[in-house]
C-alpha cells in the first residue's frame, strides 16, 4: 500500500504545480498592457451619432413638424426659447390688430340679449323640466328649498346673538336652556342641508352649519 500512497501523492504535487503556473502565466498577461493596443484616453468623448443615422433624421422630422405649428412671428428661432410668454404676446398681439381692422365689429349677435333659455351644459331631460316649470311660474324643488334654508339660517344667527348678548345677566342658566335650543335648531338645519345636496345640480352645494364655528365667530366680536 505504499507505493500506491506515494503515487498518488507525486500526481497531487505535480496537479497543483500545473495550477499554480498556469494561474501566474493568465495573471501576467492580464497586468500586461497590450502592446498593439494604445493606452484610453480619459478625455475621450462620446461620438454623435452621425448625421445621416435614423435617431438624427428622426429628431429633425420632429423639429421640422413643431417648426410649423408655431406663428410665423416665431419660426427660425431653432436656438431661441419659446416660452408661453412669447406666445401670449403674439396672441394678444394678433387681437389687437384685429380689432383695429375691426374685425370684431360685426360679430352675429352683437347687441341682442344672450338666450339664457336652454344651458347647454346641463342634462336634456332636466333642462326641458325646469323650463316647463318656469312657464308655469314654479321653481325646481331645491331652489324653494335653498330659500328656505337661507331663511332658517338667518332667523337662527339673529337667535344665537340675542342668547350670547343675555348670558351674562344672571347666573347663566338661561344661556344653556338658549344652547339646548339653538343645537336642536342647528340640526333641524343641516338635515335640510343634507335633503338639498342630494336633488341641487352638482356645483350648487352649500355647507351646513357648526355650532362651535358659530360661537368662535361670536367671541371674536
Amino acid at each position: 500500500m505504499a507505493v500506491p500512497a506515494a503515487a498518488a501523492r507525486r500526481l497531487l504535487a505535480l496537479a497543483r504545480s500545473r495550477r499554480a503556473f498556469w494561474s501566474a502565466s493568465w495573471s501576467a498577461d492580464q497586468a500586461a498592457p497590450s502592446a498593439s493596443s494604445p493606452p484610453p484616453d480619459s478625455n475621450s468623448k462620446k461620438k454623435k451619432a452621425p448625421s445621416g443615422s435614423a435617431p438624427h433624421r428622426l429628431a429633425a422630422v420632429m423639429d421640422a413638424v413643431n417648426e410649423r405649428k408655431l406663428p410665423p412671428e416665431l419660426r427660425g428661432r431653432g436656438n431661441a426659447v419659446r416660452s408661453e410668454t412669447d406666445i401670449v404676446n403674439v396672441v394678444e398681439q394678433r387681437i389687437w390688430h384685429s380689432m383695429e381692422e375691426g374685425h370684431f365689429e360685426n360679430l352675429p349677435g352683437k347687441g341682442k340679449p344672450l338666450n339664457l333659455n336652454s344651458n347647454p351644459h346641463a342634462d336634456p331631460a332636466e333642462d326641458t323640466l325646469y323650463r316647463i316649470l318656469s312657464r308655469n311660474g314654479c321653481a325646481p324643488e331645491w331652489v324653494e328649498l335653498n330659500k328656505e334654508i337661507r331663511g332658517m339660517i338667518a332667523g337662527w344667527r339673529s337667535a344665537l346673538k340675542k342668547a350670547w348678548a343675555n348670558q351674562s345677566e344672571v347666573d347663566g342658566s338661561s344661556w344653556n336652556d338658549d344652547c339646548r335650543v339653538l343645537q336642536e335648531q342647528i340640526r333641524q338645519i343641516n338635515d335640510k342641508v343634507f335633503r338639498y345636496n342630494l336633488i341641487v345640480p352638482f356645483g350648487r352645494q352649500m355647507f351646513g352649519l357648526n355650532w362651535e364655528k358659530e360661537v368662535d365667530k361670536l367671541k371674536s366680536k
